[in-house]
């Protein structure tokens, strides 16, 4: 049984299913062969359409890093269009989360017949544990 302090949170569910939803149906819009641009063309209008809030290739700071998306200042969302998404994929995602301070992120790789938008969760130092 999990105590309180083992519990997952689960950040910003509803914000997140809208933004799963949005990124299933330009899937089913543009199919797994489109470029990258253009899926985050059709993402951008989903994200309109809903009226959420967004800001699309977003600097971070002095670091010359550009995100996908920023989502409500919530939720990083980056777009892939590759055969496979790498570590350093995962990587790039975590450290947007660490450089900016938000807690949630969404990695997505549309080159897949059936996508599978992954909730990256930014790691925090503070209470990381070695085992």
């Amino acid at each position: 049984m999990l105590t309180n302090s083992q519990k997952t949170v689960l950040f910003y569910p509803e914000l997140s299913y809208e933004i799963t939803g949005a990124l299933y149906k330009v899937h089913n819009e543009l199919g797994m062969y489109g470029r990258e641009k253009q899926y985050g063309n059709i993402f951008e209008q989903k994200l309109k359409d809903k009226g959420i809030a967004y800001i699309r290739e977003g600097r971070i700071g002095d670091s010359g890093n550009i995100v996908d998306f920023i989502v409500e200042n919530k939720i990083i969302i980056e777009l892939k269009a590759k055969r496979i998404l790498l570590k350093e994929d995962y990587e790039q995602l975590q450290r947007y989360l660490q450089s900016t301070g938000i807690k949630l992120g969404i990695l997505v790789n549309f080159r897949n017949k059936y996508i599978h938008p992954v909730r990256v969760v930014k790691i925090d130092h503070a209470t990381q544990h070695s085992f």
